[in-house]
Order: structure tokens, then sequence, then C-alpha cells
């Protein structure tokens, strides 16, 4: 049988893009080499499923995409946030809309996505291959000819699509091996690295801190002075370094910057000036200048902070309040507002939530997704050089990708 469209993929792109395709009358073929659907669709947000950012402004949206957002511009006139969202309640997913725009399913189960995006699969008779690797991509005079399978069978179709995701989570099966056959077929790949990902520090501060979480801290990163990159948001330290939204976001931002001399500070009063916290220091010791320094700072902040900035200020922390000098009170105040550590790494793949880089958009039409070099081929999803934060920015660019690769190679 001669297929319209082919699939390699069984991600969110790839099922989006299917029951698109098969919407519009296409007979439509899945290959997957797990042997289920949309693994890692129910490993995003803890098994939650972050599904979308409920942004209705397109150029914003881009905007939180960095410098390739605007490639999505074209594809969100056809497919945005809202779209996703009424996508799923048509087929019974009822969404809620939880701090910062993110959107999940009301079930809080990743599950009930994945079921109405196989729901749709069944409805329209498209076939899935699970559990079949795919050995080979034959391609002749700038067109694809057929899929050769590991077991050895061939796919034949009119279009094909290539929704293998990245590299990250690769016990899903994410290993990547699509750049490989991409740059054989003639694409750029731009070099992929982990990002969303936790950060390693040198210095064993985390590990005094290590447990504790912190609200809407502020995270600098700077190169021998230099400002790299800033972010703002919740984090929690590890035993090795620092996770949460707010460190996982910046990850994404350093993860092709880092050198030996990169720096991350932390400050945990970002809403406070160094001389309103001085202040602040000053009237509390005065009114409790019978009390230790580490007794009296409880009202401030967690006691392992307490203890971690006491020692980077130089204090003893069974000082009585009324003697504290002016340069200690000082040195305690930059401690809060500027706590240093060296950064050692980023945590790998296994760690990671998305892959950065991947084919380069110059290379594919945002209007259909189809490439400019091989005629019958289309791509979506996180092979693509396309990345966000955290808070349904990713999947977001699975399924307007998905949607608009379907709706073309139908």
């Amino acid at each position: 049988m001669i297929y319209d469209l082919a699939i390699i993929g069984a991600g969110p792109a790839g099922l989006m893009a299917a029951n698109r395709a098969g919407e519009l009358g296409a007979k439509v073929i899945i290959i997957e080499k797990n042997r289920q659907p949309g693994i890692k669709l129910l490993l995003s947000g803890n098994g939650r499923c972050n599904l979308t950012n409920k942004i209705d402004n397109h150029r914003i949206l881009a905007d939180c995409y960095g410098n390739n957002g605007k490639f999505l511009l074209s594809g969100f006139s056809q497919f945005d946030a809202a779209d996703a969202i009424a996508f799923f309640a048509a087929r019974g997913v009822k969404t809620k809309v939880e701090d910062n725009n993110r959107v999940l399913p009301q079930s809080d189960q990743a599950r009930d996505i994945l079921k109405a995006l196989l729901a749709d699969l069944k409805k329209y008779q498209i076939k899935i291959k699970t559990d079949s690797a795919v050995k080979k991509i034959v391609a002749q005079n700038n067109k694809i000819q057929k899929i050769i399978l590991a077991k050895g069978e061939e796919i034949t179709a009119k279009n094909y699509l290539l929704a293998t995701g990245g590299k990250s989570y690769p016990l899903t099966g994410s290993t990547g091996e699509a750049y490989a056959w991409l740059q054989k077929l003639g694409h750029t790949i731009i070099e992929p690295r982990p990002a969303l990902t936790p950060i390693v520090l040198q210095e064993r501060t985390n590990k005094s801190l290590e447990g504790v979480s912190f609200k809407k801290i502020k995270l600098t990163v700077k190169q021998n002075n230099r400002l790299i990159a800033q972010e703002n948001g919740d984090i929690i330290f590890t035993a090795n370094g620092i996770s949460g939204p707010a460190a996982i976001n910046l990850s994404r931002l350093i993860t092709d910057r880092l050198s030996s001399d990169t720096a991350i500070i932390v400050d945990f009063f970002p809403s406070k000036t160094e001389s309103q916290i001085d202040t602040n220091l000053r009237e509390l010791w005065q009114a409790q200048k019978n009390k230790t320094i580490k007794n009296s700072l409880t009202v401030l902040a967690p006691t392992k902070l307490i203890d971690v900035a006491l020692k980077s200020a130089g204090i003893d922390p069974d000082k009585q309040a009324n003697v504290v000098t002016r340069a200690e009170r000082k040195s305690l105040v930059s401690s809060f507002k500027g706590l240093k550590a060296a950064i050692n790494r980023l945590e790998g793949y296994d760690r990671a939530i998305i892959t950065k880089g991947g084919v380069k958009i110059n290379e594919i039409d945002p209007k259909t997704m189809r490439s400019k070099i091989i005629a019958n081929l289309y791509l979506a999803g996180e092979i693509l050089d396309l990345d966000g934060p955290t808070g349904g920015f990713n999947l977001q660019i699975c399924w307007t990708t998905g949607y608009v690769a379907g709706d073309n190679a139908a």
C-alpha cells in the first residue's frame, strides 16, 4: 500500500499531525520504535502534562521562544494555544489554568491527553506500527522513496514526516538518531544540547541548603563579572546544585555559554534593595537586641539560609544582635542579596526536559513545515531548532508544528 503520509514518531507532534491528516481524509501510517505511543508525553509535567500556555497574543507568545520564535508566527495563525485547548475540549478533556498561564488537564493526568489523541487514530483509521525501528530512509532526486524498517519491511508514501523528538529522556527512545538521517538528506543540524535541566554547582553551599525551596528569588549568571542571563522564580536546592522552575529555565539560556569562570548569584530578596534590607536588620536587632543574631533572623529567612548567609558574611551566629558592627551588617545584606557559587555543569539528557538545537529552521517552510531540501519531507516537534521555557511552551511547539505539517502533508 502507498500511504498519503508516513510519520516516524508517535509523540505529541506526530500524533497531532496524524490526526489532522486523517481528519482531512488522508491514509496515514505512524511508525514508532517503542512498544507504545506517547511515552514521553506521559512523563510531561511530572505526569500532569502542562499542555500549553494561555497567551493569546501571537507575538508575545513567539517572543517566549527567543530569537527563533518568529518562525512560529505563521503556525500560530493556523493553530495556537487557544486552538490546542479547544482541540482537547472537543475530545472531552477539561482543562484548568494555573499560575503563569499554565494550562493542564483538570484531572492532572497526562494519560487523558494521550487517550484523546489515540482515540482520533481509531476514528480516522490511522495505522500505527509500534515496536518498529527505522533502519534506513531511501531518497533519490530530492525525494524520499521509502522507509526500510529494522525488521525488513518497507513503507512507501507520497509524503513523510519526521517527528522523532530530540535526545532528552533517552530511556524513552529519544536517542537523536534522526539527526544523522537528516544530515544525509542534506539538512543542517544545529548542535543538540540538553536544556531545561538542573544546574550543578561546584561549591558545597548547596549541600548546606539541600531540600530548602525558595519562592520568587532572582538568579543571575555572570562570566568575569559580565552579565550572561537572569531568571526570576522558584528554586529548590538539591544535593549537588539547584533545580526548580527558575533554575531549569535559566539552564536553557546558558547551555551553550558555560565556561570555567561561570558563576551564579542568588538574590533571595529581589523585591527589596540592599538599603531596605539593611534598615530591616537594624530595626529587627534594635527590637531583639538581647537575642543571638541567628535566633533573631528566623523571622526573615529559613534557618539553613541564615546559617549559610552568616558563614558567608563571616559573622559568629551566637553573637548578640546589639553588638553587630555596621560592616558585619553590610556583609550579611550582601550575602542575602548575592550568594555566589561557581557553576560546574548542567545535568545531562537523562534529566533534561527538552533538547536545544536540531534542524536549522531556515531550511523549513514555516507556513507548511515542509523541507526546502527534500520535496516530500515534513518536520515537526522537538527535532527542530525551536525551544521554549517551562510552562507548556514546548508542547505547544509540538501541537502547532504537528497540526500544520499534517494539514499540508495530507
